[in-house]
């Protein structure tokens, strides 16, 4: 990879994906932070079905925090992960409402340190709350990154998060981060990519992976 045939890339993805912005429903920070927690392993819609009756029941931090665990875990079973995203999501509001001040922070270290929070959905507040550069990876980016050839097929996570920051512009990362995302969610899929006519096929690796 190099930053004049990245660039290619991501002015190929640009002509793919027309609206490059989150799916993810949300009104706050306070529930972009919730809304990425709950997507681990789970689609953005079927993330918003629960958010809005769970943002509807408990609609601050202090709201959240002081939920029974059944009432939260009925409105989210149907994500995955939902025990744990339970716990999780009162210990976030917790920790929010009493060291935060009910305002999401807008520091990477700040965000980890939040039960349930780690470097992608950190990364995700950060770009698409705060608007501060970052690269969220998530398995769509980290699927991406290989097949363009950012990174190799062994390569880590946060390897191909380095790799798609050296050759990418920052001042294009948020941008960028939808584009893979999209591209990689409705077009370059795990299985059956839609590869026949894809403008990026003389980039792909697919057919070595």
């Amino acid at each position: 990879m190099n930053k004049k045939l990245s660039t290619e890339i991501i002015e190929q993805l640009r002509k793919i994906i027309t609206n490059p912005v989150c799916e993810l429903d949300f009104s706050n920070n306070f529930e972009l932070l919730c809304a990425v927690m709950l997507s681990a392993q789970t689609t953005d819609k079927r993330v918003n079905l629960v958010t809005k009756e769970l943002f509807c029941k408990f609609s601050t931090p202090k709201a959240l925090m002081q939920a029974n665990y059944d009432d939260v875990y009925s409105i989210i079973s149907s994500v995955g992960l939902a025990k744990t995203k339970t716990i999780n999501l009162i210990k976030l509001a917790k920790v929010i409402h009493l060291q935060f001040h009910d305002q999401v922070p807008n520091d990477f270290e700040s965000l980890v340190s939040i039960p349930g929070v780690g470097r992608k959905t950190a990364n995700v507040v950060l770009a698409v709350g705060f608007k501060i550069p970052a690269m969220p990876v998530d398995t769509h980016l980290h699927r991406l990154a290989i097949r363009l050839g950012y990174i190799k097929k062994n390569q880590s996570v946060l390897e191909a998060e380095e790799s798609l920051k050296k050759y990418i512009p920052k001042e294009w990362w948020i941008e960028a981060h939808h584009l893979f995302l999209l591209f990689g969610r409705y077009y370059c899929k795990a299985t059956n990519p839609l590869c026949l006519n894809c403008s990026l096929k003389k980039y792909c690796k697919f057919n070595n992976e």
